[in-house]
């Protein structure tokens, strides 16, 4: 029981679902009153109450925020920017920033998988910049160019240049950026947020070694993905 208490104690809910978490509660509660006191029959409020009670609880665990910590040297070390599963491991031509090639690893996220990013390097943000597109299924190669997505370039301190994607999916349409350009960022703090199914793509030098599989299950900040040269 302590245990279980303890992990409780280090979730929280995102901020980005507060203020919607609060008034579809508000809501539901006040529709649910209504219904209460409007029929004699019960079947209605319990219909209601079963179907936009479950609804919220979705919610409610997909803007749950857990407090992370990687546990471990940071150097030359890439974490997973989120949790979901490899969908890519793969060299590819970058021919946006950097062009030439580069190791790319995809992460996709389902609706039930937390959507908070984090920092997959320590280092320095030297741009962010928001593109318009389109909303095909994340897990599509051409989501990654064609779907609506943020940039943040990132600067090794060993001088090495990461780039991280977030990338709307079928579902998503909202992406939220918390890098600011010139800033320094720490493996352990939050890059942003990504309204229901989503990606994040990671482009890394060559020579990177990956840490993972096709199909692995990642959790952000936590499991080790890569290791820069």
């Amino acid at each position: 029981m302590g245990e279980r208490i303890k992990k409780l104690k280090k979730i929280r809910i995102h901020r980005e679902g507060t203020e919607e978490l609060l008034y579809t509660l508000f809501a539901i509660i006040a529709i649910g009153v209504i219904l209460w006191r409007s029929f004699d029959n019960v079947i209605p409020f319990a219909i209601f109450i079963a179907i936009f009670g479950t609804a919220w609880l979705l919610m409610l665990n997909f803007y749950r925020c857990p407090i992370r910590y990687f546990n471990g040297d940071t150097e030359k070390i890439v974490v997973a920017p989120a949790d979901g599963r490899i969908v890519v491991i793969e060299e590819t031509d970058e021919n946006v920033y950097f062009h030439d090639r580069r190791l790319m690893i995809s992460i996709f996220m389902s609706p039930l998988n937390v959507h908070a990013n984090w920092f997959p390097v320590d280092g320095r943000v030297k741009f962010v910049k928001h593109f318009d597109g389109n909303y095909h299924k994340a897990w599509l190669p051409k989501a990654s160019e064609e779907n609506e997505h943020a940039d943040i370039m990132i600067e090794t301190p060993d001088g090495q240049e990461v780039l991280v994607r977030q990338i709307a999916g079928a579902m998503a349409r909202r992406i939220v950026t918390y890098a600011s350009e010139e800033e320094d960022c720490y493996i352990d703090e939050h890059l942003g947020f990504i309204k229901l199914g989503s990606r994040v793509d990671v482009y890394l030098p060559l020579g990177s070694t990956p840490s993972v599989k096709m199909g692995q299950a990642t959790t952000g900040d936590q499991t080790v993905i890569a290791r820069i040269p």
